[in-house]
């Protein structure tokens, strides 16, 4: 196997493959608690709960 390719690839092979590598938007899901937009399995930045209990207390959060 060698470093060197055998023939030229092409502008248009090369940017076909390199099209797929667009970000996509992340996945967001309504809070139980206050139903503020969270990422999924992560604690909610408004109210600090996680699965339906408060993980994070609005005491701590304030300081």
């Amino acid at each position: 196997m060698s470093i060197c390719p055998k023939n030229r690839t092409s502008r248009a092979r090369r940017d076909s493959r390199r099209a797929n590598w667009k970000m996509s938007a992340p996945n967001l899901i309504k809070c139980t608690k206050c139903g503020e937009l969270t990422m999924s399995h992560r604690v909610c930045k408004n109210c600090g709960s996680y699965n339906k209990r408060e993980v994070i207390s609005q005491s701590e959060k304030a300081n």
